[in-house]
């Protein structure tokens, strides 16, 4: 990708060595540095250190907001998004959804952290724009390949650290020093107080936690029909209510609360008065269907399956999921062991197989599932969507896991068309002629 910058000695920079020549000058940061020799023999304008070009972008004149975690990144973003749009401030937002700017979509789903000159192109955009704020979520690989090397922030996140990603990590242990390096300087930082694997520099440090005292402490909350609750910040103290549902969404909101707490002066009794405003995020507790009751979610971690099935524990469910190939194979008996526990029967299927054989993953998923005789497997995902429609009965809810809002099934190196929602619509469509 080429950006022309005006008024440069180059016309263009690019972070991709092939597409440098005599205009383009090549933009060196530790991901590409490897290729720095082949800049050079197609001889690049000049070799130029992304640093050095970050005033060009903007990077100083808008407060960027950094989000990291195993689960939560997506929907704590949006509803520091949703809020600050809604409390009548100019925003951007940059994740796995896509980039967004003033309520608008300007990019679909990509990384959920770009390249570096990606990221740098979205905030020249934003500032653009006129927007104060950009609000984006860091992945463990950014971090790991220094995909945010240049950025200033004006405040982190911590959302919770689960296990994920070690086909690329290896071990929890670097996964989690991976998660805290983010950490260790005297950036302002918002931290889950409840999050015991969390570490980082105490200064400017603030927390927010229900069951640990935190600058931003849950005192009270019910998750009757959505959810409420009551905050307390030092001597404030302040209730509010939204329509998302499961306990661990009160930690998505607290996070958001307190962070446009810390960007803003308006006060959190103004800023709780717009969090019934955020409807949450497409794929994340999504009910698709009220009666037969059918719920689709994104959880593709242990950790992340766990919270989404405790959250309607009160409920006798069906579980259909499966696990991603060629990524970290030690979560998948561990999914399998959570889904066994706390569902009434579990179809086991494919998620996006890519390169392995989707037999073998469903083989690593039914390790960890002592009783068999309440698993169904199944590799085709809409034969298995299908079945557990077909043995749904009134009272109990479908839960479908996995892939959340994502419109297509990645298998060897191809896209298909293939949204869990609309699978489910059809079906049920069928079903009612």
């Amino acid at each position: 990708m080429k950006i022309e910058l005006p008024s440069q000695s180059y016309k263009y920079v690019s972070e991709n060595s092939s597409e440098c020549d005599a205009q383009t000058a090549f933009v060196l940061t530790a991901q590409n540095k490897k290729y720095l020799e082949d800049a050079k023999s197609r001889n690049a304008h000049s070799i130029i250190n992304v640093k050095e070009i970050a005033p060009h972008f903007g990077i100083g004149e808008i407060k960027i907001v950094g989000i990291t975690g195993t689960n939560g990144k997506t929907t704590t973003a949006s509803a520091i998004y949703s809020f600050l749009l809604d409390l009548g401030y100019k925003v951007a937002m940059q994740g796995t959804r896509g980039f967004f700017m003033n309520d608008e979509i300007i990019e679909g789903k990509s990384l959920t952290t770009p390249s570096v000159l990606n990221t740098y192109k979205h905030i020249y955009q934003a500032v653009d724009a006129g927007c104060e704020f950009f609000i984006m979520e860091v992945s463990s690989h950014a971090i790991a390949q220094a995909r945010i090397e240049g950025l200033e922030f004006e405040l982190k996140i911590l959302t919770n650290i689960t296990q994920d990603h070690l086909d690329y990590h290896k071990t929890i242990g670097e996964y989690i020093a991976t998660k805290n390096s983010f950490f260790q300087d005297e950036c302002k930082k918002l931290i889950n107080k409840d999050e015991p694997k969390s570490s980082f520099t105490v200064k400017n440090t603030f927390t927010y936690g229900i069951e640990h005292n935190a600058s931003y402490k849950l005192m009270a909350y019910s998750l009757n029909n959505a959810s409420s609750g009551i905050i307390q910040h030092f001597k404030e103290i302040v209730p509010f209510t939204s329509s998302l549902h499961g306990f661990f969404n009160l930690y998505n909101l607290m996070a958001a609360i307190g962070a446009v707490d810390l960007l803003v002066d308006d006060g959190l009794e103004k800023i709780v008065e717009v969090v019934e405003g955020f409807a949450g995020v497409s794929g994340r507790m999504e009910q698709v269907s009220e009666e037969p009751n059918v719920i689709v979610d994104f959880a593709h971690t242990p950790d992340g399956m766990q919270q989404v099935l405790n959250a309607l524990k009160e409920k006798e469910l069906l579980v259909v999921f499966g696990a991603g190939g060629d990524r970290d194979k030690t979560k998948r008996a561990l999914m399998g062991r959570v889904a066994a526990s706390l569902a009434k029967k579990v179809y086991v299927t494919s998620d996006n197989p890519r390169t392995e054989d989707p037999q073998s993953i469903v083989d690593d998923i039914l390790e960890g599932i002592e009783d068999k005789s309440i698993v169904s497997v199944e590799l085709n995902r809409r034969k298995a969507i299908e079945m557990a429609l077909s043995e749904q009965k009134a009272d109990e809810v479908v839960v479908i896991l996995g892939k959340g809002d994502e419109t297509y099934q990645i298998i060897y190196d191809e896209k298909f068309p293939f949204d869990d929602r609309e699978v489910v619509r059809e079906i049920l469509k069928s079903k009612n002629k």
